[in-house]
């Protein structure tokens, strides 16, 4: 009976697959971000003008502001995962999906729930709540 239950309702069947129901609090993901990211992007996220592989790290509070005021979620999970390669080369923009693993938790991506790795998920959250108008 279960079987039938989680092949009729997939969205139940992710729920199922996922360890925790809770989308991490943006607090969790700014320690990681604290730990990762700061040497590029400063650690208000604002940037930096110092130049590394040739570019500038961006501002990543107005991430939502350069997409027409929607914060493109599965673009920014691609990007911190490493599956963005092409675009920004590796020396600019270090792949962290290796670090990235952990229990699965569900993410709402293209109105999707998405089950992602809880310290991605976290470092999501926290992106999201630093974006400026």
């Amino acid at each position: 009976m279960r079987i039938a239950i989680l092949t009729t309702f997939p969205i139940l069947a992710l729920a199922v697959a996922c360890v925790s129901n809770d989308m991490p609090e943006p607090s969790e993901g700014a320690a990681l971000f604290a730990d990762n990211c700061t040497a590029c992007h400063d650690y208000r996220g604002t940037g930096s003008e110092v130049l590394v592989g040739g570019q500038a790290a961006p501002d990543l509070t107005r991430i939502a502001a350069r997409n027409n005021g929607v914060f493109p979620r599965a673009k920014v999970l691609s990007q911190i995962d490493g599956y963005g390669r092409g675009k920004v080369p590796s020396e600019v923009m270090p792949e962290f999906g290796a670090l990235l693993g952990g229990e699965l938790v569900p993410v709402e991506v293209d109105e999707t729930l998405t089950p992602t790795p809880r310290p991605l998920a976290a470092l999501l959250a926290y992106l999201e709540s630093i974006q400026v108008p």
